[in-house]
């Protein structure tokens, strides 16, 4: 099954980063963002990527290109698709799946990494037969909690993921048939397309409960840089 990695964006919110490059290219480690991500992918089987570019397009072309060279890409096999520098998600996924318009395809954004059992994601899409599965998360822990009785702080600790909800974590696996909830390059696949399967009961929900952190501001970039110096880094845990 095919994948496709979402790097066109602007990656505002982490600036600091990325004037000169997309964010999926933003070191983690000795290695990009996006070579974390298609790793989780690769050591489950899956080495089949088309990554939707957009903005800065040109730096990930040279390092796909210079890793091929050096014969650095363990296998993978990559292609790469500018999609257009102000093309919005469900545009950059419209123009993937065209690729392969009679195939499933997975698709995530190029700035997120969790240990999800890819095998078991698309096992629980193909026993509910809609068109789409997203994976649900839990959202980062940030904020410290507070407990009070009449004004009385009673606890004070940090916030537990498991007293949040679920959100969008990316991981989808898609039918081909998506592509006709895709109205233009300038709709966004989370406002657009998602709403719409939505509406007609062809979306469902794979919970992950295990490790899923995005790399939105400088501060998490620096926690994923200490994770990755580990043995195994989180994103990998339990499926190595």
């Amino acid at each position: 099954m095919k994948v496709i990695i979402l790097a066109g964006g602007l990656g505002t919110r982490i600036s600091e980063e990325t004037y000169d490059k997309p964010k999926p290219m933003v070191l983690i480690d000795r290695f990009p963002m996006i070579w974390h991500l298609m790793n989780i992918f690769s050591i489950q089987g899956f080495k089949e990527f088309v990554i939707a570019t957009g903005y800065k397009s040109e730096v990930i072309e040279h390092w796909v290109n210079e890793q091929s060279k050096r014969n650095s890409l363990n296998g993978w096999d990559v292609t790469i698709l500018n999609t257009g520098a102000n093309t919005q998600t469900g545009g950059r996924i419209a123009r993937c799946m065209k690729l392969y318009e009679n195939d499933s395809i997975m698709a995530t954004y190029g700035d997120g990494l969790a240990n999800i059992n890819l095998s078991a994601l698309i096992d629980f899409h193909r026993s509910h037969g809609k068109l789409a599965t997203v994976t649900a998360v839990r959202p980062p822990a940030r904020f410290g909690v507070l407990r009070l009785d009449n004004s009385l702080v009673t606890n004070f600790g940090e916030k537990d993921q498991s007293d949040s909800g679920w959100i969008n974590g990316g991981f989808f696996v898609l039918e081909p048939e998506v592509i006709d909830y895709i109205e233009s390059d300038d709709e966004p696949f989370e406002s657009g397309a998602l709403p719409k399967l939505v509406s007609e009961n062809q979306l469902m929900a794979y919970c992950h409960s295990g490790f899923w952190k995005p790399m939105d501001t400088l501060r998490e970039k620096i926690e994923l840089q200490k994770y990755a110096q580990q043995n195994i880094p989180p994103w990998l845990s339990g499926l190595i």
